[in-house]
């Protein structure tokens, strides 16, 4: 069964976060640091409205309460004069439970508020079982029966947050592939991904080398279920930030760039 989604929450989210390959990554580059934040901005373009901010994404990396995994905290916000007109309004926040010695995903739990309509939601990883289990709720309906998805799932998971930090431990290089497994509300995807170019690009922290990265993830049985195209760009160095991502779909085109780190 498949869930409604917050469209254009997701484009922001996979622009950032849609990636995993754990039988590929590198150990000498650590993705997970407690304390790091990231804040993004998402500016929309089309026609004569051009340059808008739209929405605002951050994230910050903790340790979980048993001191063993990582917890990340997620939140994607529209913003600006073009939500709820233009632009749908929207508020996602997740709070993703990472492996501490894998790193792969073992909890997702999100908030998700388009408009009036809001839905809480978690999903449960479990690896012995081979399975996801999703339980989405509606907190202004006690009525409302759950909605349960499940899925067969393989090691090295990630769901839309946590496969960020797997992707900056990949061997990215100049014309390698791979092809990535990702769940979202309890469906499993997998997303061809390409490495085109190698470019210099503008950031929050002056011009940086960034590999361009290509997923698919527009199209019939992909992640998203429409036409379009996504580019994103990743730092060249021991940090591997994602600095750019250019998401261009039916509703426009969408810049989401890294505005400060720490």
């Amino acid at each position: 069964m498949k869930t409604k989604k917050s469209f254009l929450a997701v484009l922001l989210l996979c622009g950032l976060f849609c990636f995993s390959a754990a039988a590929q990554i590198q150990p000498k580059i650590e993705s997970y640091k407690t304390g790091e934040s990231l804040v993004y901005e998402a500016k929309f373009n089309r026609a004569v409205l051009r340059g808008i901010e739209i929405a605002a994404v951050s994230f910050a990396v903790e340790k979980s309460p048993d001191n063993r995994n990582f917890l990340v905290k997620t939140k994607a916000e529209s913003k600006g004069t073009l939500s709820g007109l233009v632009l749908p309004d929207f508020l996602q926040s997740y709070e993703s439970t990472v492996d501490g010695k894998n790193f792969s995903i073992l909890r997702t739990v999100k908030y998700d508020r388009q408009g009036e309509r809001v839905r809480r939601s978690r999903a449960d990883f479990d690896y012995k079982a081979g399975k996801v289990v999703y339980t989405e709720t509606d907190p202004n309906n006690a009525a409302r029966p759950p909605l349960l998805a499940a899925s067969g799932i393989e090691p090295g998971m990630q769901d839309l947050v946590s496969a960020i930090y797997a992707l900056r431990r990949l061997p990215l290089a100049v014309g390698k592939s791979f092809e990535i497994k990702v769940s979202d509300s309890g469906l499993v995807y997998t997303i061809p991904v390409r490495v085109t170019a190698r470019q210099r690009q503008r950031s929050a922290f002056g011009k940086v080398w960034c590999f361009q990265v290509e997923p698919e993830i527009f199209g019939k049985n992909r992640l998203i279920e429409k036409d379009g195209t996504m580019i994103i760009w990743i730092t060249d160095d021991a940090r591997r930030l994602p600095v750019r991502s250019q998401i261009n779909s039916n509703i426009g085109r969408i810049e989401v760039k890294l505005k400060r780190n720490k």
